[in-house]
């Protein structure tokens, strides 16, 4: 149940060497998520209209190999997991021409209301919470 984000490496992206400075990594993982929820019908923009926000509280990265100005490189986003209070997003990037695997990473949420108090959507947001269930076991279905 993983999507497909594509994206380019942009010259202002790299270093003095050619290669992407590492933290536009985490960035790209940001474009990724964001477009992953727009693709499971809950864009950020309705979440916070909904009056709910789903903060980073941990980031993992494994960088494998490099890319440089002008690469395309294909951002695979899936739910690991997600038990009603912590969501953990995966996130498998690869070079879309030669299928190189970039990095591998994760980043962990929570989600609270804008005054900061949790919120556990099975309760106030049932649909959402059902949307992340889904997601987690059709996850767990195809690693197995």
């Amino acid at each position: 149940m993983t999507r497909d984000y594509l994206r380019k490496v942009h010259y202002h992206e790299t270093d003095k060497m050619g290669i992407t400075h590492h933290t536009n990594y985490i960035k790209w993982m940001e474009e990724a998520r964001i477009d992953f929820f727009d693709q499971i019908g809950w864009s950020y923009a309705r979440l916070e209209r909904e009056g709910i926000l789903s903060p980073v509280i941990g980031v993992e990265c494994r960088y494998q190999h490099s890319t440089t100005f002008d690469d395309t490189v294909r951002i695979q986003v899936g739910v690991e997991e997600f038990r009603g209070v912590k969501l953990i997003i995966r996130y498998q990037m690869t070079n879309a021409i030669t299928g190189e695997t970039v990095l591998t990473g994760k980043t962990t949420h929570c989600f609270t209301s804008p005054g900061g108090r949790p919120i556990i959507l099975k309760k106030q947001f049932p649909e959402l919470d059902q949307v992340l269930r889904t997601l987690a076991e059709g996850e767990k279905e195809e690693t197995t």
